[in-house]
């Protein structure tokens, strides 16, 4: 455990801005515009140990490609000479019903282990895609959580006394499956599952006797591989006199680990990605640097005890999650190899850390942030900036980055954004929107592909903008028993709105309506609709109209005057992506690419554009990319395969420059990684393709299987 000049040495962003003047005690003028922590010298640098061996990314045993969690596979079978003739092996439809399937497979030998868009873990023959046996999960009424292995599951071994399980989590639970019939393993837990009082949807590792699991709500958990006791938790948001207790004045949500961890099984350490501190947008309800929010964090996989963390933002406001699982990279730096860890993050950033002590291998740049000027709110004083590894996706959006593809649709977007505030971690005003990329990325919850024998990085990403607004929220509370006007809201409003009224998603909230909308405007709404919210004049009475307006305007009840000192309260206003009037992203393309990057140079090889809006293309324009949420997969075959676009293909590409070598039509668009493996000396490439998600639209309950043809 480090000391605590070390942690203020080593620890990452939030100790060093913690050193940093304090806002309000000097002028933000007076800050230097730039910050650097410097890069690990070459005897800081972790040397590489040999770990994994090549034999180990033959296989396919853990959700993501091992706990490098690198999906890199050593198979040549399929190369880019060949990959051209790929066709479809086999597709598997579980029939149990709809969803979005965003788990990558477990593949052991013969047998493929996958959830189903019906809640269900089932067993696949590999070769040929028949159901072998299919297992249900008990429902917790949850159906984020309820997805049993919503993002990966993992295969564990055994040992000389005990036979090998699957785990994976569903709802409150970590369950053990007989990998041979499905049945839940006895003597884990009670009846073959045992709690995660957090619930999950990431991946877990195993280290010796210990399962560790990140908890989708908060934390991170510890568990005897064999018996299902818990052995330890990891606070993500500290509390007490915990470290980092003290960056937080108000603790809520977020600092959660949704999107996956990695562990070197050679050193006993887990990797853990983290989420933005909650609410989104409302920093007031959370001011502090708030640990473990926006974090890589290293933990001892045998205790949970911390050993390192590297925050990205401080503070985050603007819901930019570090999302992706932690690759395990082996570089070379200073002439040799060295072990490190990279992390793709939703602003586009390459987190790059010595392994060992958390130190960035390039020299990690802070410039000075614009302040908050939102009463109540303090923004931190700097945030990343970052020129090494070369950022993959931009940072900010500004007006020259208005769509050009039509005179009609910049005219369009210019007006949609004429009202907004934009650029580089603008925070947010009462009532102003904000433009701003990244929040579905850059990089997103699929992360990136690693081939260590190149050192390069494979990330898709997205170049997507997004209009958010917040407003003030002091309406007193509404009256009881309830009002005419509350009764209409109920009835008329209630299941989009919300019981509290705040919205969600692209539904804006309405608490403290009557600051920024006029009754006639709100009359107006009601009666001709806007996007999701359909035309309600004709459903409503004239009087149902004026008792909902002395609701929404708070006006039907008595006010609560505000106590001298009280901060003034602001609710999420909704937001939308900014799209031109024909519904294609409101910026330069290209909308989504697969970026190469070498992570010994930090510099990007190539990036091309992922995914095609074929309508365009008819048309003569050039390749935009699509938004996409698949995430690659890369082998020795010199070949990186990727889908997750909006045109429902999965695509090849070479390794070496980014050319496309091969495309085929999914059912529906991949909604995971795809995965590899070998079967009878014959190579596989697997994907869920359930549709659905980030990217809406159908969705089905499809895996498909390509392979060269066979030679029988």
């Amino acid at each position: 455990m480090p000391d605590t000049k070390s942690d203020l040495l080593l620890l990452g962003l939030a100790a060093i801005t913690a050193l940093l003047p304090i806002r309000g005690l000097r002028a933000e003028a007076a800050l230097a515009e730039f910050k650097i922590l410097p890069a690990a010298g070459p005897s800081e640098l972790t040397p590489a140990n040999g770990w994994p061996s090549t034999r180990d990314y033959a296989e396919w045993t853990r959700s993501l490609g091992g706990p490098t969690s690198n999906r890199f596979s050593t198979l040549t079978g399929i190369t880019r000479e060949n990959v051209a003739r790929l066709e479809v092996a086999w597709t598997y439809h579980s029939g149990d019903g709809t969803g979005v399937v965003q788990s990558n497979p477990v593949v052991v030998g013969r047998r493929m282990f996958v959830p189903t868009a019906g809640h269900q873990i089932v067993a696949l023959d590999a070769a040929t895609g028949r159901e072998l046996w299919k297992f249900r999960p008990e429902k917790m009424g949850n159906a984020l959580q309820d997805f049993p292995a919503r993002r990966g599951l993992i295969y564990w071994a055994g040992n000389a006394a005990i036979p090998p399980r699957l785990f994976f989590s569903a709802g409150n639970w970590v369950y053990a499956l007989n990998p041979e019939d499905g049945k839940p393993v006895t003597a884990f837990g009670s009846d073959g599952r045992t709690e995660l009082p957090t619930g999950g949807t990431a991946t877990g590792a195993i280290w010796k006797n210990v399962l560790v699991v990140p908890g989708f709500l908060a934390d991170v958990f510890g568990y005897d591989v064999v018996t299902g006791k818990l052995l330890w938790r990891f606070h993500t948001m500290p509390t007490g006199t915990e470290f980092g207790a003290d960056t937080w004045k108000t603790l809520d949500k977020g600092a959660n680990c949704w999107g996956g961890m990695s562990l070197d099984e050679s050193r006993g350490i887990a990797y853990i990605s983290t989420g933005s501190p909650k609410p989104n947008y409302l920093g007031a309800a959370h001011l502090g640097a708030n640990l473990f929010a926006n974090c890589v964090v290293a933990l001892n996989a045998a205790t949970g005890e911390r050993l390192w963390h590297f925050q990205e933002i401080e503070h985050d406001i603007w819901d930019l999650d570090v999302p992706a699982p932690p690759n395990l990279v082996t570089v070379t730096r200073h002439g040799r190899k060295v072990d490190a860890v990279a992390t793709v993050t939703k602003i586009g950033h390459t987190l790059l850390l010595d392994r060992v002590s958390g130190k960035p291998l390039f020299p990690y740049r802070l410039r000075r942030a614009p302040a908050a000027n939102l009463p109540g709110e303090k923004t931190a004083e700097y945030q990343p900036d970052l020129e090494w590894p070369q950022p993959f996706a931009r940072q900010d959006f500004s007006r020259d980055q208005i769509t050009e593809r039509t005179p009609e649709a910049r005219a369009f977007v210019e007006q949609l954004v004429a009202d907004s505030n934009m650029g580089w971690f603008v925070p947010f005003e009462d009532n102003k929107p904000t433009v701003f990329y990244g929040m579905l990325g850059g990089a997103d919850w699929p992360g990136a592909a690693f081939d260590p024998t190149s050192g390069r990085l494979f990330v898709s990403s997205n170049r997507l903008a997004w209009k958010v607004k917040i407003a003030r929220d002091d309406d007193p509370p509404p009256a009881v028993p309830a009002t005419t006007g509350d009764l209409v809201y109920q009835q008329f409003c209630l299941s989009c709105h919300g019981s509290g009224r705040l919205g969600a998603g692209v539904v804006p909230g309405l608490r403290g309506l009557r600051h920024r909308l006029q009754k006639a405007e709100v009359l107006e709404l009601i009666k001709t609709g806007r996007t999701t919210m359909p035309p309600l004049g004709m459903a409503m009475t004239s009087q149902q109209k004026n008792d909902l307006l002395a609701f929404l305007f708070a006006e039907d009840r008595p006010s609560v005057p505000s106590a001298p000192g009280d901060p003034i309260r602001y609710a999420f206003a909704g937001y939308k992506k900014v799209l031109d009037q024909d519904g294609y992203p409101g910026s330069k393309p290209p909308w989504g690419e697969l970026v190469s990057l070498d992570l010994n140079s930090g510099k990007i090889v190539w990036r091309v554009p992922l995914g095609e809006h074929e309508e365009l293309t008819k048309l003569g324009a050039p390749l935009t990319g699509t938004e996409n949420v698949g995430g690659a997969m890369v082998t020795s075959g010199g070949v990186v395969f990727c889908s997750g676009t909006r045109d429902k293909k999965i695509r090849a590409f070479d390794s070496t420059d980014g050319r496309e070598l091969w495309s085929a039509r999914l059912p529906l668009h991949g909604t995971a990684p795809p995965a590899t493996y070998e079967v009878d000396g014959r190579q596989f490439v697997v994907i869920a393709a359930s549709g659905g998600g980030k990217l809406g639209g159908d969705t089905g309950d499809a895996w498909v299987a390509f392979a060269l043809p066979s030679a029988k």
